[in-house]
C-alpha cells in the first residue's frame, strides 16, 4: 500500500536539504496556491475561493485515508513548503497483473524551479515509492502545452507514449 511509504524522508538538492512529507490541513493553502499559480490553471479560469474550503478539507481527508493515495509535500529546511506531488496506485489486469504508480499535480514553488526540487522528487519516486509499491510502471500526464515540462520528464527517462483524452463532466 501507498500509505506503507517511509516519510517523512530527507532529499538533497540545489536549494538545500527538502524534507518530503505527508500533506496535512495546514498545508492546503500552499498547495493549493500551488496549484492556482499556474497559467494553465489561470487559462482555465480556475481560481481559489475560500468558500471552497470545505470541499478541499473534505478532499485531503479522502486523499490520506486512501490506501491507494498519497498527497506528499516537499518542505525546504527553512520550514516553507516549496513542492507537492499526488502518488495513486491503480491496480490492472496488463503487464500480468501489475500496478501503475500515477504520479500527478507535480508543482514546484516559482521561486523554487529550475532548483533541482521537482527531478529529486521524481527521483524519489522512481526509485522509492515504486519500488515500495511493487509498481510495474509509473505514469503521467502533462497538459500539451507544458514543453519544459515534457523536456523535463524526457530527460528522467519516461517515453511520451500515449494521447490522453479528457471528458468534462461539469
Amino acid at each position: 500500500m501507498i500509505q506503507d511509504l517511509s516519510l517523512p524522508t530527507v532529499l538533497d538538492t540545489r536549494a538545500g536539504a527538502v524534507t518530503l512529507r505527508r500533506a496535512q490541513e495546514d498545508d492546503l493553502e500552499t498547495v493549493l496556491g500551488f496549484l492556482y499559480d499556474d497559467p494553465i490553471s489561470q487559462g482555465r479560469g480556475d481560481r481559489f475561493d475560500p468558500a471552497d474550503n470545505a470541499l478541499y478539507v473534505r478532499a485531503l481527508d479522502e486523499i490520506s485515508k486512501s490506501p491507494q493515495n498519497e498527497l506528499v509535500v516537499a518542505e525546504h529546511s527553512e520550514g516553507a513548503v516549496v513542492s507537492c506531488l499526488q502518488l495513486t496506485t491503480i491496480p490492472g489486469l496488463s503487464r500480468r497483473g501489475g500496478t501503475r504508480l500515477l504520479v500527478e499535480s507535480v508543482h514546484v514553488a516559482s521561486q523554487f524551479q529550475s532548483s533541482g526540487i521537482g527531478g529529486a522528487m521524481m527521483q524519489w519516486v522512481m526509485d522509492v515509492a515504486a519500488p515500495a509499491v511493487n509498481a510495474a510502471m509509473i505514469q503521467l500526464t502533462s497538459d500539451s502545452s507544458r514543453k519544459d515540462a515534457h523536456r523535463f520528464y524526457l530527460r528522467l527517462g519516461f517515453v511520451d507514449s500515449h494521447v490522453g483524452f479528457k471528458y468534462r463532466v461539469k
